[in-house]
């Protein structure tokens, strides 16, 4: 794995992600103002400022943390019945009740006047949805476009018969012994690591039989121990034959399917075979799609993509136990933008070549697909109604059309605008719930990352 290959797929990843949450953010700000609403800051990122420039009344620049942005509208919150307009009563008693009227009043500081109708919470129901479904949209719109890009013109990830060497392990390490091996002090080199077997390398046959399947390679290998046997490799398109001689290891007992079988008591079963000392995964070959195959495709993409974030909370314990009690980190975990920026940059330095390709231009697409799914996230998470979330924001729009629906049926007055600032404890709550799992995620994505390659 080089080094500049590895900086230039953080690179891109960070500069995919910035664009991602600018964005976004232009999808709030552009309908906000078109609306009539004064928006006095567009900013990406958030701390110290950086940057920043003044264009008519808004305020464009960029902060010093990258993690998000922001547009500040005027009159987010309304004032409270019995207020002036533009003004917040003084004091209130209890902590929350602070916090809400600090809000409000942040929320109504920079009302001038003739602004009176061009504070936020003035707006209509349809035109509040448009305004805060403006960001989560612009990251679908952005994940569509590259999916469409990868799937039509590079492809879709198709299974081919075949094996291909995922890993090579370095020593042998008895199975019963693998989770408590730390090093290769001491251990013999393994059968495939003797021999050359590489990464990347496509098995063809092993001592003359051929290999059709991942689990052929376990199947051939086991019955030959000490037997030097030939095994055909195909490598950057020639072949090329290498011998290794299979020793006598503690490996897991496979099903026909290839999967452990597990014992009365839920551990994998073991027996003495063969070990070869090598990882496979079936051949990928990548094949384009029409473009009537898009949607299917980008439903299936969203409807997966919700699902995992529906499982994230228990799996933040499966990266609790890998970060501080040693465990396995799982392939499929969720990450913060640094393991995101990690997987990008070791897939550009060629850790991960047996299943993303060894060119550049199939590395490029990974990282694309990677932004592509980056963003659906963003579209979905942003959906929870929840505050600070645009969906919390949304649920409080809805909530306010409802009761004015209901009050209209029943011949009452309009209870007019809903108090959203009411939610800030919770708002708050979730702030801090996610601040904590964010550092968390980024604290085991620096000790414990996601491995891909297994």
């Amino acid at each position: 794995m080089t080094t500049i290959a590895f900086l230039l797929g953080v690179l891109f990843m960070a500069t995919g992600v910035a664009l991602s949450i600018a964005l976004h953010e232009v999808g709030h700000l552009v309908p906000a103002k078109r609306f009539g609403v004064r928006v006095t800051q567009y900013m990406v990122g958030f701390g110290p400022t950086l940057w920043s420039r003044r264009r008519g009344e808004t305020e464009y620049g960029v902060k010093a943390i990258p993690l998000g942005g922001y547009i500040r509208m005027i009159g987010m919150f309304p004032p409270r019945p019995g207020d002036a307009p533009g003004t917040v009563r003084a004091s209130s008693t209890g902590r929350f009740s602070q916090l809400v009227d600090e809000a409000r009043a942040a929320s109504l500081e920079e009302v001038r006047p003739g602004d009176e109708n061009r504070v936020f919470y003035r707006l209509s129901v349809p035109r509040k949805v448009v305004v805060m479904l403006g960001g989560p949209t612009m990251n679908l719109l952005i994940g569509v476009v590259l999916l469409t890009l990868l799937v039509t013109v590079h492809g879709v990830a198709t299974v081919q018969p075949g094996a291909v060497v995922a890993s090579v392990s370095q020593c042998v390490v008895p199975v019963t012994e693998a989770g408590e091996a730390t090093t290769c002090t001491d251990q013999p080199a393994t059968p495939a690591l003797a021999a050359g077997i590489l990464p990347g390398d496509e098995i063809l046959s092993i001592d003359g039989q051929p290999v059709d399947d991942t689990r052929d390679v376990g199947a051939l290998v086991r019955p030959r121990v000490g037997e030097p046997v030939a095994v055909v490799l195909e490598r950057d398109g020639e072949e090329v034959t290498v011998t290794a001689t299979p020793i006598r290891n503690v490996v897991p007992v496979l099903a026909d399917d290839g999967t452990p079988v597990l014992g009365d008591d839920g551990t994998p079963l073991t027996t003495e075979a063969g070990f070869l000392g090598v990882r496979t995964t079936a051949p990928v070959d990548y094949v384009p799609q029409p473009v009537t195959a898009v949607p299917g495709i980008i439903w299936g993409f969203v409807s997966q993509t919700a699902e995992a974030l529906v499982h994230v909370p228990a799996r933040m314990v499966g990266v609790w136990e890998a970060a501080f009690g040693g465990a396995e980190r799982e392939v499929d975990s969720p990450m913060s933008v640094v393991g995101v920026g990690r997987v990008a940059g070791e897939a550009s330095g060629g850790k991960y070549d047996a299943f993303v390709g060894e060119s550049a231009g199939s590395k490029l697409w990974f990282l694309v697909g990677l932004l592509a799914a980056l963003n659906f996230m963003l579209f979905v998470f942003n959906l929870i109604p929840l505050l600070p979330l645009d969906g919390g924001h949304v649920a409080g729009a809805l909530w306010e059309g409802l009761k004015r629906q209901v009050a209209r049926l029943r011949g009452r007055p309009d209870p007019g605008y809903v108090d959203v600032a009411k939610a800030l404890p919770i708002a708050y709550t979730v702030s801090m719930v996610l601040l904590g799992a964010s550092l968390l995620l980024i604290y085991a994505d620096l000790v414990k990352p996601v491995n891909l390659g297994g």
